[in-house]
Protein backbone atom coordinates (compact mmCIF):
# COMPACT_ATOMS: atom_id res chain seq x y z
CA UNK A 1 0.00 0.00 0.00
CA UNK A 2 1.84 3.42 -0.97
CA UNK A 3 -1.14 5.73 -1.53
CA UNK A 4 -0.91 8.02 0.86
CA UNK A 5 -4.71 8.15 2.06
CA UNK A 6 -4.71 4.62 1.88
CA UNK A 7 -1.75 4.73 4.17
CA UNK A 8 -3.34 6.68 6.76
CA UNK A 9 -7.12 5.11 6.47
CA UNK A 10 -4.91 1.80 7.43
CA UNK A 11 -3.47 3.37 10.22
CA UNK A 12 -6.84 5.48 11.55
CA UNK A 13 -8.80 1.67 11.18
CA UNK A 14 -5.76 -0.14 13.27
CA UNK A 15 -6.77 2.44 16.15
CA UNK A 16 -10.14 0.99 16.41
CA UNK A 17 -8.30 -2.40 17.62
CA UNK A 18 -6.99 -0.66 20.20
CA UNK A 19 -3.52 -2.96 19.72
CA UNK A 20 -0.32 -0.96 19.68
CA UNK A 21 2.01 -2.70 17.86
CA UNK A 22 -0.84 -2.68 15.12
CA UNK A 23 -1.05 1.02 14.96
CA UNK A 24 2.48 1.29 14.52
CA UNK A 25 3.07 -1.47 11.86
CA UNK A 26 2.12 1.61 9.71
CA UNK A 27 4.77 4.10 11.10
CA UNK A 28 8.26 4.54 10.10
CA UNK A 29 10.87 3.91 12.70
CA UNK A 30 11.57 7.58 13.15
CA UNK A 31 7.79 8.62 12.92
CA UNK A 32 6.45 11.84 15.05
CA UNK A 33 3.17 12.04 17.02
CA UNK A 34 1.89 14.69 18.85
CA UNK A 35 -1.88 15.57 20.01
CA UNK A 36 -1.19 19.44 20.25
CA UNK A 37 -0.59 21.09 22.69
CA UNK A 38 1.10 18.35 24.21
CA UNK A 39 4.47 17.45 23.33
CA UNK A 40 5.30 15.22 20.25
CA UNK A 41 6.21 11.19 21.09
CA UNK A 42 9.01 10.27 18.55
CA UNK A 43 9.85 7.07 17.18
CA UNK A 44 7.51 3.80 17.49
CA UNK A 45 8.81 2.62 20.41
CA UNK A 46 8.16 5.87 22.28
CA UNK A 47 4.37 5.77 20.58
CA UNK A 48 3.49 2.57 21.50
CA UNK A 49 4.17 3.10 24.94
CA UNK A 50 2.12 6.04 24.82
CA UNK A 51 -0.90 4.19 23.16
CA UNK A 52 -0.22 1.29 25.77
CA UNK A 53 -0.80 3.68 28.61
CA UNK A 54 -4.06 5.00 26.78
CA UNK A 55 -5.77 2.11 26.00
CA UNK A 56 -5.02 1.10 30.57
CA UNK A 57 -8.09 3.56 30.03
CA UNK A 58 -9.25 3.93 26.73
CA UNK A 59 -11.01 0.59 26.01
CA UNK A 60 -13.21 1.36 22.76
CA UNK A 61 -12.29 3.74 20.00
CA UNK A 62 -14.23 4.25 16.63
CA UNK A 63 -13.02 6.52 14.09
CA UNK A 64 -15.18 8.36 11.60
CA UNK A 65 -13.54 10.24 8.93
CA UNK A 66 -15.67 12.56 7.07
CA UNK A 67 -13.14 14.61 4.89
CA UNK A 68 -9.37 12.99 3.69
CA UNK A 69 -7.19 15.10 1.25
CA UNK A 70 -3.99 14.49 0.15
CA UNK A 71 -1.31 16.91 -1.47
CA UNK A 72 1.24 14.54 -2.50
CA UNK A 73 2.73 13.18 0.59
CA UNK A 74 0.46 15.06 2.87
CA UNK A 75 -3.16 13.96 3.80
CA UNK A 76 -5.31 16.06 6.17
CA UNK A 77 -8.15 14.48 7.96
CA UNK A 78 -11.59 15.89 9.42
CA UNK A 79 -13.00 13.08 11.63
CA UNK A 80 -14.74 12.62 14.97
CA UNK A 81 -13.01 10.46 17.14
CA UNK A 82 -15.40 8.32 19.73
CA UNK A 83 -13.55 6.88 22.52
CA UNK A 84 -14.98 4.84 25.67
CA UNK A 85 -14.83 2.58 28.19
CA UNK A 86 -17.80 -0.04 29.26
CA UNK A 87 -20.92 2.75 29.68
CA UNK A 88 -18.32 5.64 29.23
CA UNK A 89 -18.29 7.51 25.97
CA UNK A 90 -16.93 10.67 24.59
CA UNK A 91 -17.09 12.08 20.91
CA UNK A 92 -14.74 14.97 19.61
CA UNK A 93 -13.82 16.55 16.45
CA UNK A 94 -10.31 15.96 15.06
CA UNK A 95 -8.34 17.46 12.25
CA UNK A 96 -5.18 15.64 11.93
CA UNK A 97 -2.42 16.36 9.58
CA UNK A 98 -0.32 12.99 8.04
CA UNK A 99 3.06 13.25 6.16
CA UNK A 100 3.82 9.57 4.49
CA UNK A 101 6.71 8.18 3.18
CA UNK A 102 7.73 4.81 1.44
CA UNK A 103 4.40 3.54 2.59
CA UNK A 104 4.52 4.36 6.20
CA UNK A 105 3.35 7.10 8.33
CA UNK A 106 6.57 9.49 9.64
CA UNK A 107 4.27 12.24 11.15
CA UNK A 108 0.91 12.15 12.97
CA UNK A 109 -0.34 15.45 13.98
CA UNK A 110 -3.68 16.04 15.46
CA UNK A 111 -5.04 18.73 16.59
CA UNK A 112 -8.56 19.09 18.24
CA UNK A 113 -10.31 21.86 20.87
CA UNK A 114 -9.59 20.93 24.78
CA UNK A 115 -12.63 22.80 25.87
CA UNK A 116 -14.44 20.34 23.27
CA UNK A 117 -12.68 17.38 24.47
CA UNK A 118 -13.08 17.71 28.45
CA UNK A 119 -16.72 18.47 27.30
CA UNK A 120 -17.34 15.29 25.43
CA UNK A 121 -15.71 13.76 28.73
CA UNK A 122 -17.87 15.24 30.84
CA UNK A 123 -20.66 14.22 28.75
CA UNK A 124 -20.13 10.75 28.65
CA UNK A 125 -19.45 10.49 32.56
CA UNK A 126 -23.51 11.55 32.63
CA UNK A 127 -24.55 9.59 30.39
CA UNK A 128 -22.89 6.80 31.73
CA UNK A 129 -23.71 7.52 35.23
CA UNK A 130 -27.74 7.93 34.04
CA UNK A 131 -27.45 4.70 32.50
CA UNK A 132 -26.12 3.15 35.46
CA UNK A 133 -29.08 4.80 37.55
CA UNK A 134 -31.65 3.71 35.52
CA UNK A 135 -30.29 0.25 35.23
CA UNK A 136 -30.44 0.44 39.35
CA UNK A 137 -34.04 1.57 38.95
CA UNK A 138 -35.79 -1.36 37.24
CA UNK A 139 -38.11 -3.03 38.99
CA UNK A 140 -36.56 -6.60 40.22
CA UNK A 141 -37.55 -9.80 37.42
CA UNK A 142 -37.32 -7.46 34.64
Amino acid sequence: MTDPRDVVTALLRATETCDPEEVVRHMADDVVWQNVPLPPARGKATVAKQLRAMHKVVHDVEVRIHNIAANGDVVLTERTDVIGRGAWQAEFWVCGTFVVRDGKVVLWRDYYDNATFIAACLKGLGRAALKTARSRLQPVGR
